[in-house]
């Protein structure tokens, strides 16, 4: 019995590695990445940063608003509808000719369910974009330094053939250690 092994597939190395002490150089890092045309990378920071943000989705805004403003359309609608049919379905004497389904006094309902559903939306958005939980991450991810004081690159899907450059183009952006591709370690020029 033989099995079929695509040349990719045989040709890829072990994720790479690059940490960083500084933002800006993690932002060359990112930008050399990018320009060099690789796109399947994992960025960590110990906080967030408009920087890292602008460089991964390229210039344009998160995504996530966009669930936002669904989420909202969602529960406004939802909301009303159903306050709506529930003074339909229950049928009261109104005194004074006052309509079965009033506008204001529902507003205060479309508006609650506007933000639960805006919310919903929004936390289910980031657990999506966010690819949480993680699972399938490369080990190299879990660096404890990630969380602490440092920023990181993690390169998947690395080519035998173009390791090399991935690995100079991160050593020459200021990374202070460069692991992964099948070698050891590599250190960067500048430390600190």
């Amino acid at each position: 019995m033989s099995v079929f092994v695509p040349v990719e597939a045989a040709a890829t190395v072990a994720p790479i590695k690059a940490v960083y002490k500084h933002l800006d150089c993690l932002v060359t890092g990112i930008d050399g990445l990018k320009k060099a045309g690789f796109r399947d990378i994992h960025v960590m920071t110990p906080f967030p940063r408009h920087e890292v943000e602008e460089l991964i989705y390229e210039g344009e805004p998160s995504p996530v608003r966009w669930f936002t403003l669904m989420g909202g359309l969602f529960g406004a609608t939802m909301a009303f509808t159903m306050t709506a049919l529930m003074s339909a379905n229950w049928p009261m004497i109104m005194p004074g000719g006052k309509p079965l389904v009033s506008i204001p006094p529902f507003i205060v309902i479309t508006f609650e369910g506007t933000i639960l559903w805006a919310s919903m939306f929004t936390f289910a958005a980031l657990l999506l974009l966010c690819r949480l939980p993680a699972r399938g991450l490369p080990k190299e991810v879990e660096d404890p330094r990630f969380s602490n004081d440092h920023f990181g690159i993690v390169v998947e899907r690395v080519g035998a053939h173009n390791a090399a450059q991935i690995k100079s183009i991160l050593a020459h952006s200021g990374a202070i250690e460069v692991t992964g591709g099948g070698d050891t370690a590599a250190h960067g020029a500048h430390h600190g």
